[in-house]
């Protein structure tokens, strides 16, 4: 049988120019070490990363927290949206240079129910990031060595999205949207 240990130790740039991580393995009474290496060479970048679109907070209480940003500290916010093929129910919080996603679970199967689960005052969810071209953006972070969740589908604002595995973005789970 094999158990997987996460050893957190920093990453390091090669002279070749990739980024070396190393994972630690467990394999029965032996220790195997396993590198995972993310190329840094900017001459490999084929497309641009834009601006921060939105942070996401996933809330315990959707109108709560909408009060919260309205009545107290002044935002804007939009009126809810139910997206059942996200499990999610939203309202955006307007901010002059971005905004903050309020998610809320919609649905049995809701991926934000179990982040609440773990997390039941709500927290930070996910950071979107704008690119002009999702598949060349999908291509490009294939071939960098970092997973995508799913396929690209069509998100909140109605543009096509994809979700990068928080493993392989220090702990964060990245969302690109096309612009």
């Amino acid at each position: 049988r094999e158990a997987q240990l996460t050893h957190h130790q920093p990453c390091w740039i090669n002279t070749n120019n990739t980024t070396t991580c190393p994972n630690m393995l467990f394999r029965s009474s032996s220790l195997t070490r396993t590198f995972r290496t993310f190329s840094t060479n900017p001459s490999n970048k084929i497309f641009q990363l834009g601006k921060l679109n939105h942070v996401a907070i996933a809330v315990p209480n959707l109108q709560q927290a909408a009060a919260f940003y309205r009545d107290t500290l002044g935002a804007s916010v939009t009126d809810p949206e139910d997206l059942p093929e996200h499990g999610v129910t939203t309202i955006f919080v307007n901010l002059p240079n971005t905004k903050f996603e309020l998610l809320h679970p919609y649905g049995e199967n809701s991926p934000i129910a179990n982040f609440l689960k773990k997390n039941t005052n709500g927290g930070i969810h996910h950071v979107c990031l704008e690119v002009e071209d999702i598949e060349q953006a999908v291509q490009q972070v294939k071939k960098m060595n970092v997973r995508v969740l799913g396929d690209v589908k069509i998100g909140a604002h109605g543009k096509p999205v994809i979700f990068l595995h928080p493993k392989d973005c220090n702990g964060v789970l990245v969302e690109l949207e096309q612009v």
